[in-house]
């Protein structure tokens, strides 16, 4: 009898809860197909269906709402599924003598050796004739491509061009009549929207998982995860093999490509982030038509922005703008006027707040675009218009061999990739991602501040580093943008140090 009471309590519970839920949706109303920026007109008068009851007619309670708004989420996940497709990579890395060879005496072990490395992501179709959209990290210095439709078939593909500062990529699959993905407009994108992500968490045995979340916030930047930031964040599951997934809208419509999560774990703790698909798409038409990016360039360095007590200390009356550090010479500020000390208040009308959303802004505005700032100096302000100019391509490109080699020679230590092998050498933690001290002279500045060979470089200037590529761009930027300081987060065993040493003169 108690069970029988505690069965129909239950029940009772479970009848209360659908009833609310579709009370609210017979409220709101769920128009799954219009957009948002269109107006919406009355439903039509629907029948209501009931479910069967042996008391009383009070006890029923409409499902149909709940069960349509289901199906509407399965038909957008079946309908958008396919364009999705999951990308395998292999690069094969030639290691010559290991410097921790000390560590073991097996023979043999100081020959050179090959190790491949595999990797994986995810991929979107954004035309039937076969391009596709997806992260610069996912396929970045792969020997090997290869990508497998919806159906489990794999396809040739060429890369068309890659663009490092977004994070963006664009490949051509050698297949015609694929199922394409629209593009939607990610500038419409409202926080609160529910989105689907699809992509391949952890490899193909996982590809085309389907997860469900909203859109958390817009316009996150100073991630460091790119140059180029403005990120759609949601709450939708991600994981590692997500990367160059979709974000979809309820219109059934491409709003983002998922690139990255916020984390302590390593897995999804429900902060994803996914670059704007109006960004993605300026960017695809860049690389197809031209087979590169050109971007806004002002010619001011190492923005420092004003709070409360620099305002203070400069005789301002507003707690915003950006410090201007140095000016590049002859540049789009130097010929306008904008001088070494200066603070930008406004650009556009608009209060400068966060430096990197301000970067962002300037390297996605077309060059030759007039920008008009207000400009504080000496308890005074000014307008200053100017004209972008076009990043050089010192700017973005990468660290050349020869100019690798006087690097080094100058930092006085050298880099190795931290493979698996040196990895378990080491007694590294298997999270632990970075570059490896081979060799460092005695003499150096790194080596008098405790820089030592086996120590394990994750970072510089809180910019993550996972190869020696990465780990030189840095310091070069630092170099170029006249910083006298390079600051380096190191692992040592068990330890996590920070070491600060001054940078050479190039």
């Amino acid at each position: 009898m108690n069970h029988l009471i505690r069965t129909m309590h239950m029940n009772r519970i479970v009848q209360l809860s659908v009833a609310l839920i579709a009370a609210a949706t017979l409220y709101t109303g769920f128009y799954l197909n219009d957009r948002p920026d269109e107006p919406q007109t009355e439903p039509e008068s629907v029948e209501l269906k009931t479910a069967p009851s042996e008391t009383s007619s009070s006890d029923t309670v409409p499902v149909f709402s709940l069960r349509d708004f289901n199906n509407a989420i399965v038909d957008i996940a079946e309908r958008t599924n396919p364009s999705v497709v999951t990308i395998t990579t292999s690069r094969t890395v030639r290691q010559q003598q290991s410097p921790f060879s000390f560590f073991f005496n097996e023979p043999g072990f100081d020959s050179e050796q090959e190790e491949e490395r595999q990797g994986s992501g995810s991929g979107v179709i954004v035309t039937t004739d076969g391009y596709i959209l997806t992260n610069n990290h996912v396929i970045d210095r792969a020997d090997e491509i290869t990508i497998q439709l919806f159906d489990g078939s794999e396809v040739e593909v060429e890369v068309v061009g890659t663009d490092p500062t977004s994070d963006l990529a664009v490949l051509k699959a050698s297949a015609s009549d694929l199922p394409a993905l629209p593009m939607g407009d990610s500038d419409a994108l409202r926080v609160g929207e529910m989105v689907l992500a699809i992509g391949s968490p952890f490899g193909q045995q996982f590809a085309h998982t389907v997860s469900k979340g909203i859109v958390s916030a817009k316009g996150r930047s100073g991630l460091r995860l790119a140059d180029v930031e403005n990120y759609i964040q949601t709450d939708a599951a991600i994981n590692p093999g997500n990367s160059g997934g979709a974000l979809i809208n309820m219109d059934g419509e491409l709003i983002g490509i998922n690139t990255a999560i916020a984390s302590r774990t390593g897995g999804n703790q429900g902060i994803g982030f996914a670059i704007p698909v109006n960004m993605a798409r300026t960017v695809m038409e860049a690389l197809i038509e031209d087979g590169r990016v050109v971007r806004g360039f002002v010619g001011i360095f190492s923005g420092n922005m004003v709070d409360g007590v620099m305002a203070r200390a400069l005789g301002m009356d507003e707690e915003f703008g950006a410090i201007v550090g140095r000016v590049s010479p002859d540049g789009p500020a130097d010929r306008a006027g904008i001088q070494e000390g200066d603070v930008l208040l406004r650009k556009d009308g608009e209060p400068i707040r966060d430096w990197f959303r301000f970067r962002s802004e300037i390297m996605s505005t077309a060059p030759g675009t007039e920008v008009e700032f207000e400009v504080f100096r000496d308890g005074e302000k000014m307008n200053v218009m100017l004209t972008l100019g076009e990043v050089p391509d010192e700017e973005v490109a990468e660290v050349a061999p020869e100019a690798r080699e006087d690097l080094e020679e100058a930092l006085g230590f050298t880099l190795e990739e931290l493979s698996d092998s040196i990895r378990r050498q080491l007694n590294l933690q298997s999270g632990v991602e970075g570059v490896v001290v081979a060799q460092i002279r005695n003499n150096s500045r790194a080596y008098r501040q405790g820089l030592r060979r086996g120590d394990v470089i994750t970072q510089v200037q809180n910019l993550p580093v996972t190869g020696s590529d990465e780990f030189y761009g840095a310091i070069e930027s630092l170099i170029q943008s006249g910083e006298e300081v390079a600051l380096l987060r190191v692992v040592r065993g068990p330890q996590n140090l920070f070491i600060a040493f001054e940078l050479p003169a190039l």
